[in-house]
């Protein structure tokens, strides 16, 4: 029989995901954040906000679709997402030649839907539930055959993003303490197995909205809890309106992850701000969250010397960070 460790994401699956999407995602680098009053010590950023699409998702469509067969591919691929794994979707489809639908929410910040758009995939809009996006996506398989690519409860997709962890293991292997962003789960799940299999001394860490605090009530409570969408919906960090985590995620969470933590809107706010004069990074505020809690609540962290946090993404509405960047302190 199996242990509980042998039926999660293995370090050789990640390291075999590393080399397969070497030619789509690239190696994000990670950079120094000399923020104001962090002296003595030190926080880098792991700006995936650089990948082709923008943000992280990249890893995990791509690891997806590259294993697809020959068969599949002609059958066209699906999924339902907000905007960040749309794009991934599409251009890891757009690079086999399947064609890519995706199923978004009526409230998808506009520049990612034309993104989506604009690397050839088909959108189809609904509602705003999670839970609506998945039905619809489930009624289309049934009538046209495309392969499902989830957006983060999905083996090879937290294989995916666990590359993510893997660069930040191998190049900071002294980093004390590591924050992923967790919607989903997909993200954290991936990082906190790779850190945590390569270095089991790092604390990892997951930062979302409190006004989607989903995770960290599921983690608290030790079993998966769902926020209807009008609550998960309220944040700016659009990216982390899920209103669940998913099962497979959580089973990493639960073995690997040290701790989730929540950030109000306003410190999201003062996180870009940060992020983008410090190292002129340009991050979406899904992507700003782990700074925020770097800045704000260190109190509720583990002491550290060197913290990495994950900027997830930097997909952001030009109009939205000139208003952010722009807007007095609070």
């Amino acid at each position: 029989m199996k242990t509980e460790l042998e039926t999660l994401v293995s370090l050789d699956q990640i390291r075999a995901a590393a080399a397969r999407i070497a030619p789509i995602a690239i190696r994000t680098p990670l950079l120094r954040a000399p923020f104001p009053g962090t002296k003595g010590r030190e926080i880098w950023l792991k700006a995936e906000s650089l990948q082709p699409i923008g943000a992280f998702k990249i890893r995990g469509a791509a690891n997806k679709i590259l294993q697809l067969s020959p068969e599949e591919i002609a059958r066209g691929v699906i999924t339902y997402s907000s905007g960040n794994h749309a794009q991934g979707v599409a251009y890891a489809a757009r690079e086999v030649g399947a064609k890519a639908v995706i199923v978004m929410p009526s409230n998808a910040p506009a520049v990612k839907r034309a993104a989506t758009l604009g690397l050839g995939a088909e959108v189809v809009d609904v509602g705003l539930a999670s839970s609506e996006r998945l039905a619809v996506a489930e009624e289309l398989v049934r009538k046209h055959g495309y392969v499902v690519i989830p957006p983060y409860d999905d083996e090879q997709i937290i294989a995916g993003q666990a590359t993510c962890g893997l660069e930040i293991a191998e190049e900071l292997p002294d980093a004390d303490l590591v924050l992923s962003p967790v919607s989903g789960g997909g993200l954290l799940s991936g990082v906190a197995a790779a850190v945590k299999r390569l270095n089991p001394r790092t604390k990892v860490f997951g930062v979302e909205p409190e006004l989607a605090g989903d995770a960290a009530e599921s983690f608290r409570t030790g079993s998966i809890v769902t926020w209807p969408a009008e609550l998960t919906s309220r944040t700016i960090a659009d990216g982390l309106r899920t209103q669940s985590v998913g099962a497979r995620n959580f089973a990493h969470i639960r073995a690997f992850v040290d701790g989730i933590v929540t950030v109000t809107e306003v410190e999201i706010r003062a996180a870009m701000r940060a992020i983008v004069a410090a190292t002129r990074l340009v991050p979406e505020p899904s992507g700003a969250v782990t700074t925020a809690a770097l800045l704000f609540h260190a109190h509720e962290l583990p002491p550290f010397c060197k913290a990495v946090a994950i900027v997830s993404g930097g997909n952001v509405d030009p109009a939205q960070l000139a208003q952010v960047l722009t807007e007095c302190a609070q």
